[in-house]
């Protein structure tokens, strides 16, 4: 199997496993499934947090406001005796004004938390740098994972208009916002390596050839943008690692030419053997080591 590492930009998503014989816009499709979806998973877990913390979506209306505000207009949020959380609630009020304050009791947002970490450890870039691929059913495990903690602290469902029951129910608004821009939307990715576009005729035979334990890097874009900067020879770990090693290694050289090794007397002028010849011809006295 060839074995893809996976980017966008300079930054790892991560690894897929896929064959030479592959043709170019099935492995694009797979990539962008894992891709796409993989986002959502990171968008929801961050709204669970917020859930866990600070209990559902407020009405749009009522979002921003202060109580006084709320009462003066007489607005009213009909899922707060719909949308309790398993064993109860508590007061812990959002300082955003985006949710109601009425959030889940300590075991319950327990439930969402460590779903939440084990979810983003799952689908984690880190899970690269381990060299450990990531395949659609992964992600799709980790996101039905995400839904069943929320079943189970909120069994009577969240406000639609709730970002989390609107990325369960696949209704997600993205418009206007910066995960709008991270999403590619479908006929609209484009795959690189090593500064070529992989065209949709090819196979990727045709350009990698037909060694099957190949591991490249391909860059995932949006069509009609630039083209991906090229990898970098080394990390920027690496370059540090290099000027530390040549920073020694000069201050080695220069501690070992000015010790006392017992060899001085070679630069001792009476020890040159072509002395009184550099003396007639008037070129004495030159050092040829670093001063």
């Amino acid at each position: 199997m060839v074995r893809l590492h996976v980017k966008k930009g300079n930054d790892s998503l991560f690894l897929h496993d896929t064959t030479v014989k592959q043709d170019i816009p099935t492995l694009t499709s797979e990539i962008l499934s894992i891709y796409d979806l993989r986002l959502k998973v990171l968008r929801l877990c961050d709204e669970m947090q917020s859930l866990a913390k600070h209990g559902h979506f407020l009405p749009p209306n009522m979002q921003g406001l202060t109580e006084e505000q709320v009462e003066e207009l007489k607005l009213k949020d009909e899922y707060e005796s719909i949308c309790v959380p398993q064993g109860g609630s508590i007061e812990c009020p959002d300082q955003i004004g985006r949710r109601s304050g009425k959030a889940p009791k300590e075991n319950m947002a327990e439930v969402i938390m460590k779903t939440v970490t084990d979810a983003k450890e799952g689908v984690s870039s880190k899970l690269a740098d381990m060299n450990k691929t990531l395949t659609l059913k992964d992600v799709q495990d980790n996101l039905e994972k995400l839904k069943g903690a929320i079943m189970i602290v909120y069994p009577m469902k969240l406000p639609s208009y709730d970002p989390v029951q609107a990325e369960i129910d696949n209704d997600e608004d993205l418009s206007g916002t910066q995960a709008a821009l991270d999403v590619i939307e479908k006929d609209k990715a484009s795959l690189w390596w090593a500064g070529k576009e992989l065209l949709p005729e090819k196979t990727l035979e045709d350009y990698v050839g037909k060694n099957e334990k190949t591991k490249i890097v391909i860059k995932l874009t949006k069509k009609g943008g630039q083209a991906p900067g090229r990898e970098q020879q080394m990390s920027e770990e690496q370059k540090r690692q290099m000027m530390a090693w040549q920073y020694r290694k000069q201050e080695e050289m220069k501690k070992l030419h000015e010790a006392d090794d017992g060899d001085d007397y070679y630069n001792s002028p009476w020890a040159d053997p072509g002395a009184l010849k550099n003396q007639f011809h008037g070129i004495g006295n030159i050092k040829w080591g670093p001063r």
